[in-house]
């Protein structure tokens, strides 16, 4: 797949980021106009401060004496470098004297505080711009009479200004330039749209990048689907190590992988085993049936050969049933219900309904239980584990040295129930033969002798993946000790 822009928006990822990054952009504008404007009111506030402080100023000069008074302060204050604006004029807008050359059309008409800022041009900035353009020559323009429209050119600027009007009817102008807290407003814009567009640069890229990131990742995980489903199931979805979604998912969907190729597995094996194992018992049977009916018999014979048959077939359904049975229990599913099962219980009833057997084996059946555990599971599975792994150790403790004993313990270990059943044979003295004996049809050498069908223990250890435990075979020195560890369940 092409890591293009519309293939990375198509993610789920990369439309937050997007979303995230529209409201970050739309709160960061808001930002903008609102420092802009908040910045364009308090410099307003204070430049109407500043004319209001002039106003009065001039206001005490006036009453001190009069006109004549009042212009001459105007003047030397015109002639002082800043940025506040003198200006007097007569009744009919002649200029007469201040600093200000010429005004906007119909800003001294108006009495009080200018409605909006105006445009207006200093004395000598006319005479200036001429210079520079080579026009020396030209006609000094007329002064403004107040009312007539004046071009400001390039030199223009804009200020505010309170107009008022004296008693003899002339008119005065205090005013301030704009062009010091305009460019402080602009210096605070660019400011503000230059961090907003690096902010929003970053974001992009970080966008793009993580977006572009997130795709590479679910693109190796499809990869890794395709060549699953095309049949490789030693195939494994990619984990980074970052501990992130992705990687939760992945080692899920591995986990489930595993249980897969596990279940597959042991479903060739069972039909491995079926065609290799099942063909002996299946052979025998035929051939003794055969073997009946070429010859005359009297009917007892036929009896014993038909009783014959039945047991083997017997064996042949119990063998089939543990097959269906490890399966079922393997693929996490079971028809039986669960519920509260008393440990101590179901010991003690395998083992009185073994004792008869050990007695005749010639083998010694001892129970040891500390104290009463209740878990939650299957009784029936349970007693049914049990009794293969007793049915075992009674079998392969008759080869002993000394006196045959079979011993069953209940205890707590930590935070795990342990039932063992320990036997005191030959037992399996080799790591690697131990962990194949819990596999499905496994005989070893030493059990050849012995009737069964390899089932027991893996019958065994399928029951405990069910209840979530675990079944191990540890070495008793001598003998072999089967230990069923379950988890630990506070009861109310």
């Amino acid at each position: 797949m092409a890591l293009s822009l519309p293939a990375i928006m198509k993610t789920t990822a990369a439309r937050l980021s997007a979303l995230y990054l529209l409201l970050f952009a739309l709160c960061a504008v808001l930002l903008v106009l609102y420092m802009t404007s908040l910045s364009a009111r308090m410099l307003t506030a204070q430049t109407q401060e500043t004319i209001n402080d002039e106003v009065l100023g001039l206001a005490r000069a006036y009453q001190r004496g009069g006109l004549p008074v009042l212009v001459r302060v105007v003047e030397a204050r015109s002639r002082q470098p800043g940025a506040n604006l003198y200006l007097i004029a007569d009744a009919n807008g002649q200029i007469l004297t201040g600093n200000v050359q010429s005004l906007e059309p119909g800003v001294i008409e108006t009495e009080g505080w200018t409605m909006d800022p105006f445009s207006y041009q200093r004395f000598g900035e006319g005479e200036l711009d001429r210079l520079r353009s080579g026009g020396s020559d030209q006609a000094t323009p007329p002064a403004n009479d107040g009312n007539t429209p004046q071009s400001t050119g390039e030199k223009g600027h804009n200020a505010i200004a309170l107009v008022l009007r004296l008693p003899n009817q002339m008119i005065m102008l205090v005013g301030r330039d704009l062009g010091e807290p305009e460019r402080f407003r602009a210096v605070i814009s660019r400011a503000l749209t230059l961090a907003l567009g690096m902010m929003g640069l970053g974001g992009i890229l970080i966008w793009f990048f993580v977006g572009r990131a997130a795709l590479k990742r679910i693109d190796s995980v499809s990869d890794a689907s395709r060549r699953i489903m095309g049949g490789d199931l030693s195939g494994r979805l990619p984990v980074t190590g970052a501990g992130d979604e992705f990687d939760r998912l992945s080692e899920n969907l591995n986990s489930m992988l595993a249980r897969i190729a596990m279940l597959n597995e042991g479903l060739k094996q069972v039909s491995d085993n079926i065609a290799h194992d099942l063909k002996t018992p299946l052979t025998r049977l035929r051939n003794r049936a055969e073997a009946t009916l070429a010859g005359r018999h009297k009917t007892e014979e036929y009896r014993q050969a038909l009783e014959g048959t039945i047991a083997e077939s017997d064996q042949l359904i119990k063998t089939f049933n543990a097959i269906l049975m490890i399966s079922r229990l393997e693929a996490g599913y079971s028809s039986e219900q669960t519920g509260p099962v008393d440990l101590a219980a179901t010991v003690s009833d395998v083992v009185e309904l073994y004792e008869p057997v050990a007695e005749e084996a010639g083998v010694a059946l001892e129970t040891t239980v500390s104290e009463a555990f209740t878990i939650n599971g299957n009784r029936e599975l349970i007693g049914q584990a049990l009794s293969n792994i007793v049915d075992n150790a009674i079998k392969y403790s008759t080869d002993a040295a000394e006196a045959p004993k079979v011993r069953v313990v209940l205890e707590r270990a930590g935070n795990e129930i342990k039932l063992a059943v320990t036997d005191n044979g030959h037992g399996i003295p080799d790591d690697a033969d131990r962990a194949r004996a819990t596999e499905r049809f496994v005989r070893l050498e030493k059990s050849r002798s012995q009737p069964g069908s390899g089932l027991g223990l893996s019958l065994a250890k399928a029951i405990m993946t069910f209840h979530n435990g675990r079944l191990d075979l540890l070495p008793a020195n001598p003998g072999l000790s089967v230990v069923m560890s379950f988890p630990l369940r506070e009861t109310h």
